[in-house]
């Protein structure tokens, strides 16, 4: 899970980037926004069932994006997140504690019907922002 910054663009080579023509994160000023991430990687989703393995995968693929765009993960101001089904809740909550709790975040949590692939549980977004 690499990301490659160029220009204002940050790319991490994901299927869904190139497929639906959209970048990973935007460097915009001092802010930096991450686009949803999964788990997938190399076209695959990752732990199928798992609602804790596929926050935590999608989050480590967000911050990857926020470090290529040259900030850190002190430096996320938002976190936002989908689950397709209310018991997941806790699960990525738990992700976020471990990858972000020492930072403090805002947060949104939101139950959606589905994802564009029915074996994610979880989407991720990130908003970073360098005073």
């Amino acid at each position: 899970m690499s990301s490659e910054r160029m220009g204002s663009r940050v790319f991490s080579g994901g299927v869904w980037e190139e497929r639906y023509g959209y970048a990973r994160a935007v460097v915009a000023g001092p802010r930096v926004l991450v686009s949803g991430c999964t788990a997938t990687v190399d076209g695959e989703v990752q732990h199928l069932g798992d609602a804790y393995g596929q926050a935590a995968t999608a989050l480590a693929i967000a911050l990857d994006a926020v470090e290529a765009a040259g900030l850190t993960r002190e430096d996320v101001i938002m976190v936002r997140y989908y689950v397709v089904d209310d018991r997941h809740y806790d699960s990525v909550g738990r992700a976020l504690a471990e990858a972000l709790g020492h930072v403090r975040p805002a947060c949104t949590g939101v139950r959606v019907a589905g994802l564009i692939d029915p074996r994610m549980l979880v989407e991720v977004e990130i908003e970073a922002f360098r005073a």
